[in-house]
């Protein structure tokens, strides 16, 4: 059963029938119990009042006398039986009803003793049967020991038990039906949240919706939002691949332009050398476009956490090389354990594209910072990454333009001008935003706030 319905009513009809049938169990042996107790008093008053009507003749026989006050006792067949024996077990006195009958003798009991049985007659008709052994004590000093003992029928009290545990078993059958049917609305409405989401992930998937809707009980409005969240990015990646292979083409013109320029001038003593560093540049670029659409088609959607400080000295070490002719002097400032919630190459394309402008405008520093973007907060809880550097800035006029794909300040200066807008959609895309502003050490000073994951905006 692929239902949670069908398991939850399958589960809960188990539970059911258990606990139901071992009420049902309980009751029927507390219905019996109660009968027999009944029926053990009848005989005993029976038995008391046969001991009272008998009563010894002139030769000194105790007998009984021709009419009892139990009409049962009068009537053949009535199912009320009595008789008196001595103790080697001869019938001295039956009862009118047992005529016909033979009672089983049993076992005696001892003197002065009840004892209970169950008995049958020859024809099997259960018995429940009281016997009492008495020394009898005659007016001239003897006595002599008789048995007396009753028995009732137990036909009539096994048809009431099976009345009773039919109707018992009816009436738990009928609660139990209708409970089922109760739970099972009750069910129906409980789980219509989750249905909803259902249609709607259909919607989506059809283009009818853009996200879930927010109207969710408290239990399912995390699974709504953190679903919100990864469409959200989901839907920000995807745009990110649209762009890749313009970005790649857009990444070749120059290393494409410097070959073509180092082919016609191959009489350069360092043509060899600047000829394979291009062809690496390009190789490396090729593998790092072509490498994002691959990676995240292959992961799953969930947020891992990137240690900050080791991706940036691993980014500062490569840009040293890099830039070896300017050598700039990087000033790190990374608080102790921070860490992305994200995607690693993400990461890395966001604090990459930061680091490379900053070195290539700089004069001698590039400064870089990173803290929780809640003070007090996880270390994952968000962050803050701030690169500046002491070059001649960026214009506060000229800041917005530069967000846009393929603007650039210097035309001159080798670079895509699509840099600072893949950092933008990155940030966006982690629900996070970019600022512009003028640096301490004189240069530009680019700062990217990401928000806690569980802050970000679902919708």
């Amino acid at each position: 059963m692929r239902s949670l319905s069908s398991r939850l009513l399958v589960s809960v009809s188990v539970l059911l029938l258990f606990f139901f049938g071992a009420t049902v169990a309980v009751l029927d042996a507390a219905f019996r119990e109660a009968g027999e107790q009944a029926r053990r008093d009848i005989l005993d008053g029976q038995l008391v009042a046969l001991l009272a009507a008998a009563e010894p003749d002139d030769s000194g026989k105790l007998v009984m006398p021709d009419r009892l006050r139990e009409p049962r006792l009068e009537r053949i067949g009535s199912g009320l039986y009595a008789e008196m024996r001595n103790m080697e077990g001869e019938v001295l006195w039956r009862s009118r009803s047992a005529l016909g009958l033979a009672v089983p003798a049993g076992v005696v009991p001892e003197l002065g003793n009840h004892l209970f049985a169950r008995e049958s007659l020859d024809d099997g008709t259960p018995l429940l049967t009281l016997s009492l052994a008495v020394e009898w004590e005659l007016d001239n000093g003897d006595s002599h020991p008789y048995v007396f003992k009753v028995a009732e029928s137990l036909d009539s009290f096994n048809a009431q038990v099976a009345g009773f545990r039919r109707q018992l078993l009816g009436w738990f059958a009928a609660v139990a039906v209708a409970m089922l049917v109760a739970f099972s609305l009750l069910l129906r409405g409980l789980l219509r949240p989750l249905r909803q989401i259902e249609t709607e992930i259909t919607e989506i998937e059809e283009g009818e919706r853009s996200s879930l809707s927010s109207e969710f009980p408290t239990e399912l409005t995390g699974v709504a939002r953190n679903m919100n969240l990864l469409i959200d990015s989901e839907r920000a990646r995807s745009d990110r691949y649209r762009h890749t292979l313009d970005n790649l083409a857009h990444s070749l013109k120059t290393p494409l332009a410097a070959m073509r320029a180092l082919i016609n001038d191959n009489r350069d003593a360092g043509f060899g050398q600047r000829f394979n560093e291009q062809i690496d540049r390009m190789d490396e670029i090729v593998r790092y476009q072509l490498r994002k659409p691959a990676a995240y088609a292959g992961e799953n959607l969930v947020l891992k956490s990137v240690s900050v400080e080791r991706e940036v000295a691993r980014l500062i070490d490569g840009l040293g090389k890099v830039y070896r002719d300017k050598s700039p002097r990087f000033d790190v400032q990374i608080a102790s354990g921070l860490q992305f919630r994200g995607d690693t190459g993400d990461f890395l394309e966001l604090a990459g594209n930061l680091l490379d402008n900053a070195c290539k405008w700089c004069d001698r520093r590039v400064r870089v910072s990173a803290r929780p973007a809640i003070p007090g907060r996880a270390p994952a809880g968000g962050m803050v990454l701030a690169v500046s550097d002491d070059g001649p800035g960026i214009p506060e006029t000229a800041a917005e333009a530069l967000l846009k794909r393929g603007m650039r300040l210097d035309e001159s200066t080798p670079g895509h001008g699509i840099g600072l807008a893949v950092v933008k959609d990155i940030a966006a895309s982690y629900g996070g935003q970019l600022a512009i502003a003028r640096s301490s050490l004189g240069g530009a000073e680019i700062t990217v706030t990401i928000p806690p994951a569980t802050a970000t905006k679902a919708d």
